[in-house]
C-alpha cells in the first residue's frame, strides 16, 4: 500500500484545488478556442509546479517524482490541455538539461523555466523519424566553436511558445544513434522557425507545431554532454516522459468516471436511475477497476525512479496500462451517457477525444510492447 507523506497529500490537495477552481471551468472554452493558456501556466510556475524536480539553488522546488505525478493528475483531471504544457516543461524540457547538463547550462536555463518565465519543448519526433527515434535526419556539423543544424521536427508540445528548446541532430546519419548529439537551442537564434501549427482532434489548448531548422548555429557550449552521446540523452528523458503520459491518463480516466457516476446517479430510465440497471454498474466497476491498476503502475513506476532505479520497462508499463485504460474509460463515458455523450454540450466527447492522444505520443503503445518485451526476455 501507498502511503502518502504529509507534504505529498499537501501537494496533491493543492494541485486538485487549484485545477478544479482555476482550470476546470474555462476548459471547454480553450477547447473551443485553441488559446494558450498562458495566464494559467503563468500561476502554475508561481505555484512551483513546473520545476518540480529541479533543487531550491536552481530556482525549482525540489520536490520528488511521485509528488509530481500526483500534482499532474489533478491539473489533468480538470484540462488535459493544461496538463501536457506542465508535463513537457518538467519532464521533457527541464530533466534532460538537469540530468546531463554542465553547471553553467543549469544556472543559465533552469530558474527561468522553473519558474515559468520561460517555456520549453522537446524536439525528438522528425517527419519519417517518429517510433524510430534513432534514424535522425536532421543534420549538425561543427563550425569553429558552433554547430550547425538544419532540419525539420514534428509534433512538438509547446513549439510556438518555447524559449527553450531541447533537440537533437546525428553529425553522421549512416551512424543512425550513434552519431545523434543533444542541444539546448534558444529559440530567437536565427535559422529557428515554427512553420505549422497542427489543427489536433483534442488537447486543443496546448500548441504543437513543426519546427524547422535553416542553418541554425547553436553554440558549443550548448551541446549537451560528448558528442555522438544525445541518443542516451533522449532515451533517459523519455522513461521520464512516459511517466508523466501515464499520470496525464489517469487524470482524463479518473474524470470520465466521476462524471459516469454521476450521470447514473441523476439520468432516469424505465422509472429509475440508469445506475440501478446492471449493464451500468459493470460499466463503472471496470472503470474504476481498471483505474486504481494504473494508478497503481504508476505509482510504482515513480517511486523506483525517485530511488534511482532503472524504470525503462516500469514507465512503459505505466503508460501502456495508463493511456489504454484513458481510452476505455473516455469510450464507456460516452456510452453511458448515450446521445448525450456525442453533444458537445457535455464534457465527456471532449474527455473522449483528449484521451486519444495517450497511446500515441511519447512512444505509441506498440513501442510500450516492444520495451516490456525486450526487458522480460534478456
Amino acid at each position: 500500500m501507498f502511503e502518502l507523506t504529509e507534504d505529498q497529500a499537501e501537494i496533491r490537495d493543492l494541485a486538485r484545488e487549484f485545477a478544479r477552481e482555476q482550470i476546470l471551468p474555462g476548459a471547454t472554452e480553450r477547447d473551443r478556442s485553441h488559446e494558450f493558456p498562458k495566464e494559467i501556466i503563468a500561476q502554475l510556475g508561481e505555484m512551483g509546479f513546473l520545476g518540480m524536480f529541479v533543487p531550491a539553488e536552481y530556482g525549482g522546488t525540489d520536490l520528488d517524482v511521485f509528488s509530481y505525478v500526483l500534482a499532474l493528475e489533478e491539473i489533468c483531471y480538470a484540462d488535459a490541455g493544461v496538463g501536457v504544457v506542465m508535463s513537457v516543461q518538467n519532464s521533457l524540457a527541464i530533466a534532460p538539461i538537469l540530468m546531463f547538463g554542465s553547471e553553467e547550462q543549469k544556472h543559465k536555463y533552469l530558474p527561468g523555466m522553473a519558474s515559468g518565465e520561460k517555456i520549453g519543448c522537446y524536439a525528438l519526433t522528425e517527419p519519417m523519424t517518429g517510433s524510430d527515434a534513432g534514424a535522425q535526419k536532421t543534420r549538425c556539423y561543427a563550425d569553429g566553436e558552433e554547430y550547425v543544424l538544419d532540419g525539420t521536427k514534428m509534433w512538438i508540445t509547446n513549439g510556438p511558445q518555447a524559449d527553450v528548446c531541447v533537440t537533437y541532430a546525428n553529425l553522421d546519419v549512416a551512424s543512425r544513434h550513434k552519431g545523434v548529439c543533444a542541444f539546448i537551442v534558444e529559440t530567437d537564434n536565427p535559422g529557428f522557425s515554427v512553420s505549422k501549427v497542427e489543427d489536433k482532434m483534442g488537447i486543443r489548448c496546448s500548441a504543437t507545431a513543426e519546427l524547422v531548422f535553416e542553418g541554425l548555429r547553436v553554440p558549443a557550449e550548448n551541446r549537451l554532454i560528448g558528442e555522438r552521446e544525445g541518443f542516451k540523452v533522449a532515451m533517459a528523458t523519455l522513461d521520464g516522459g512516459r511517466i508523466g503520459i501515464a499520470a496525464q491518463s489517469l487524470g482524463i480516466a479518473q474524470r470520465c468516471l466521476d462524471l459516469s457516476i454521476a450521470y447514473a446517479k441523476e439520468r432516469v430510465a424505465f422509472g429509475k436511475p440508469i445506475a440501478n440497471l446492471q449493464a451500468i454498474q459493470w460499466k463503472i466497476a471496470d472503470m474504476r477497476t481498471k483505474i486504481e491498476a494504473a494508478r497503481l503502475l504508476t505509482w510504482r513506476a515513480a517511486k523506483m525512479k525517485d530511488a534511482g532505479m532503472r524504470v525503462s520497462a516500469e514507465a512503459s508499463m505505466a503508460k501502456l496500462m495508463a493511456s489504454e485504460v484513458a481510452n476505455f474509460c473516455a469510450y464507456e463515458a460516452v456510452q453511458i451517457h448515450g446521445g448525450y455523450g456525442f453533444s458537445t454540450e457535455y464534457e465527456v466527447e471532449r474527455l473522449y477525444r483528449d484521451a486519444r492522444i495517450t497511446t500515441l505520443y511519447e512512444g505509441t503503445s506498440e513501442i510500450q510492447r516492444l520495451v516490456i518485451a525486450k526487458d522480460s526476455l534478456r
